[in-house]
């Protein structure tokens, strides 16, 4: 009996050598993969703070991710690199992906672009912001307003706000100006009568003396401002990437959101927005890391947001058109997977 114990104790312990010595090299620890890298593009301003966040709090590199980041200074540029793969993933209006699905882009591709968006970051911190003298949106009329492009979402829906509060778009003029930052630094040289601004910049504009007419917040309602998007192509081909983008992005937003990290959330913004005082800083942050409206907490697509920018691309796109098929313009699948990780 004794021996037989002994036998069936020598068995055992030969069929635990692999998974000991399994153990054994957990406990020494193997070679990290390599991060995978990664080019990312936006417009400039401070609504890439979660970006900056991500990069200086490691948590791209937490989730294996290398990411370079690069500036864009209007939508065109920043499709045509997401296309011809200069860049993997941009974050954008929504609306472009809407209008570049559609044929409704700027430019066109040969072959037809597969842009979509898989996550969400803002309903776009989005203000009508007019010059001191304009106080009413009465006063707009015969006056000119700057835009990206007259067939963008962020034009559709200042256009919406217009027609809204009783002007037509044809009782103004427009004039194009580029991004964000471009659209800003004419409507401070008072090139423009009004634009419509992200924040930090209808913050900047204000503390200046210039008036914010209203948000779209207020006269639209939800709209799904900014998005995570890419092509379809190379998400399948990248899941990794994909998935290791958003996490970092979550991350990052929930980062900022704590208050114990409302000061190195402020310095982020005076090292990375030109101009930036400590005093606009904090009204930034204020607004950005607003835990009702400002960034998504779990960097979702709203879908109420993403139907009111399908109803105002369907009205006001060239030509109009029903568009109530979400899924043509969005992925959900690569947010679940992060979530569930």
């Amino acid at each position: 009996m004794e021996t037989n114990n002994w036998n069936r104790r020598g068995v055992l312990a030969a069929s635990m050598l692999p998974l000991l010595a399994g153990l054994d090299g957990c406990a020494v620890g193997a070679p990290a993969p390599p991060p995978i890298p990664l080019s990312v593009i936006s417009f400039g301003g401070g609504f890439n703070l979660p970006l900056w966040a991500a990069r200086d709090q490691g948590f791209f590199a937490r989730n294996g991710i290398a990411a370079t980041l690069s500036i864009t200074p209007d939508s065109r540029q920043l499709l045509g690199g997401l296309m011809d793969g200069r860049y993997h993933v941009a974050i954008t209006a929504f609306d472009n992906i809407v209008a570049y699905q559609e044929g409704q882009g700027e430019v066109t591709f040969d072959p037809p672009c597969d842009f979509f968006a898989f996550m969400g970051s803002d309903d776009g911190f989005l203000s009508l912001v007019a010059a001191p003298e304009i106080r009413t949106f009465a006063d707009l009329r015969g006056k000119t307003i700057s835009v990206d492009a007259m067939s963008n979402g962020f034009s559709f829906a200042l256009r919406e706000m217009l027609a809204r509060n009783g002007i037509a778009q044809t009782e103004v003029q427009w004039a194009r100006a580029g991004g964000t930052d471009r659209r800003f630094a004419a409507l401070m040289d008072r090139q423009h009568a009004a634009t419509m601004l992200r924040a930090p910049f209808d913050i900047q504009a204000r503390n200046r003396g210039f008036n914010q007419l209203a948000t779209t917040r207020e006269v639209i309602g939800p709209y799904m401002g900014i998005a995570g998007a890419a092509r379809r192509s190379w998400a399948q081909a990248n899941e990794a990437a994909a998935i290791g983008f958003i996490r970092a992005y979550r991350d990052a937003v929930r980062w900022l959101e704590q208050p114990a990290n409302r000061s190195a959330s402020e310095a982020l913004l005076m090292a990375n927005v030109p101009a930036m005082s400590p005093q606009i800083a904090r009204q930034s942050c204020d607004l950005l890391l607003d835990p009702q409206t400002g960034f998504f907490q779990d960097v979702r697509l709203d879908a109420q947001g993403v139907r009111a920018v399908l109803a105002l691309r369907g009205k006001l796109g060239d030509p109009p058109r029903q568009l109530d098929q979400p899924d043509k313009y969005i992925d959900e699948r690569y947010w679940r997977r992060a979530m569930a990780g």
